[in-house]
């Protein structure tokens, strides 16, 4: 069975933990009333804040700018402002969920946790669950449903899978090109490549 943490790690090159603190996601565990998956926290910890080949941004819970806690609740109140009735069944993640009633930042609702420049959410739901997994929105209202850990679906988007429902691809050959994200208004965008993948 695939190592998916190993295998986008080995993609994204040698982790540089700039930020690790495991007390800023102490902090935002027990803000949030949940614990975020080890692959999750493995991967940001190692690389974020970062965008990933031009569009996968994640943040940190250690970092002012481009900070974890914000961006989730942020967004949660973002989605919770969003009326669900009179939706298109096609556009109607309560049906793709099996859900009577959809909610964002719950003990059983989603929790964002990652966003492309093209307008995807991912979303993780089930968080306290043995095997959580992921739904995505696509921007334009589709939703996908993933029943995998992050870093598999991390991996599968660095490969070019569609990751974010049907057309979604992202694929690039050649390394992955990463870019750490400016901490200050005076720092710039510092962007580099991973190993070479054979790609």
């Amino acid at each position: 069975m695939t190592d998916y943490l190993a295998a986008a790690m080995a993609m994204l090159g040698p982790a540089q933990n700039r930020y690790a603190d495991p007390a800023a996601w102490d902090r935002l565990h027990e803000e949030l009333g949940i614990q975020l998956p080890t692959d999750y926290r493995t991967l940001v910890d190692g690389y974020a804040p970062i965008q990933l080949d031009g569009h996968l941004y994640l943040h940190h819970p250690a970092t002012e700018r481009w900070n974890l806690g914000q961006n989730i609740r942020d967004t949660i109140r973002a989605w919770s402002e969003v009326s669900w009735e009179d939706l298109d069944p096609d556009e109607d993640p309560r049906l793709l969920l099996g859900l009577t009633e959809l909610s964002f930042g719950t003990r059983n609702g989603l929790w964002p946790i990652a966003r492309t420049d093209r307008g995807e959410t991912l979303f993780l739901m089930a968080a306290d669950a043995a095997a959580p997994w992921l739904l995505v929105e696509d921007g334009e209202g589709g939703w996908a449903r993933y029943d995998m850990s992050f870093a598999e679906w991390l991996y599968r988007y660095l490969i070019g899978e569609d990751m974010a429902g049907p057309n979604t691809s992202a694929f690039y050959p050649g390394p992955v090109q990463l870019c750490r994200l400016p901490m200050t208004a005076d720092e710039r965008p510092e962007p580099w490549s991973g190993p070479d993948r054979g790609m």
